[in-house]
């Protein structure tokens, strides 16, 4: 049942509140037609901070999905500017996401079942999940990868805040990209990426697939497929709905 939301969102966004038991992806895909752009579906939960946002792209099916990595980008941002100094935000291709070293979370993409790749969507569903529960309760060393926001500094005021931080940031790299090219964006999510081999090129196609020329090689790139890997969700535990208690590869 939806109540009132005590989020900062900016112009341009309306929050629709969950109770803990609301799934925020899945509320946010059931009323993206209806709602439209903007809506923010946010989820009252202690453990977690969990929120989805509906986009309305304007392009086919097959290239809207580079979204997704302006969202990656634009969590990462938040993440970075409420964090305790000399902390790091970090990527696992294509969704996971990293503090200080620890998997703390990721994201989810969702669009139309029966849109074409070739059709422009109706709607995409980007959703954002983040551990925020101290791990204390977690017997030492079962779980060395995984941590939590509050087990890095971060008040629950703060986590609530992550939430509106994120809306003017993606708004910021959809600016960027419509003014200076998805290249822009693909620069950003790169930055947080583990480092390649010296003299190793990447780059992210019109499809949102990571392509990856060895050093000196000027054949084809080796290519990873976006979709697949979104579909996989590496980062997250369907049985517990939350982000995977183990390190990331």
């Amino acid at each position: 049942m939806p109540e009132t939301s005590p989020l900062d969102l900016p112009p341009g966004f309306a929050a629709v509140t969950l109770r803990e038991s609301g799934d925020a992806f899945a509320h946010a895909k059931s009323i993206a037609a209806e709602q439209g752009a903007g809506t923010l579906v946010w989820v009252r939960r202690y453990d977690l901070l969990e929120f989805a946002v509906v986009l309305e792209p304007d392009e086919p099916l097959a290239s809207a999905r580079r979204a997704h990595f302006a969202a990656m980008n634009a969590i990462a941002d938040a993440l970075a500017a409420h964090c305790p100094p000399e902390r790091q935000v970090e990527f696992r291709w294509p969704d996971s996401v990293l503090f200080d070293g620890g998997l703390v979370g990721g994201l989810r993409l969702g669009w139309p079942e029966d849109c074409a790749e070739d059709a422009v969507p109706d709607w995409l569903v980007t959703s954002i999940m983040l551990r925020t529960a101290d791990l204390s309760h977690v017997e030492t060393g079962l779980v060395p990868g995984a941590v939590s926001l509050t087990s890095e500094g971060f008040e629950m005021i703060e986590t609530e805040a992550l939430v509106g931080s994120f809306a003017r940031h993606l708004m910021t790299h959809f600016d960027r990209w419509k003014e200076r090219g998805f290249k822009s964006v693909a620069l950003d999510f790169f930055t947080r990426l583990p480092p390649g081999k010296a003299g190793e090129r990447r780059a992210i196609d019109g499809h949102g697939d990571l392509l990856v020329h060895a050093p000196l090689d000027r054949g084809e790139p080796t290519r990873t497929p976006l979709v697949p890997a979104l579909v996989a969700a590496a980062w997250y535990d369907a049985t517990q709905d939350a982000p995977k208690l183990q390190a990331m590869p």
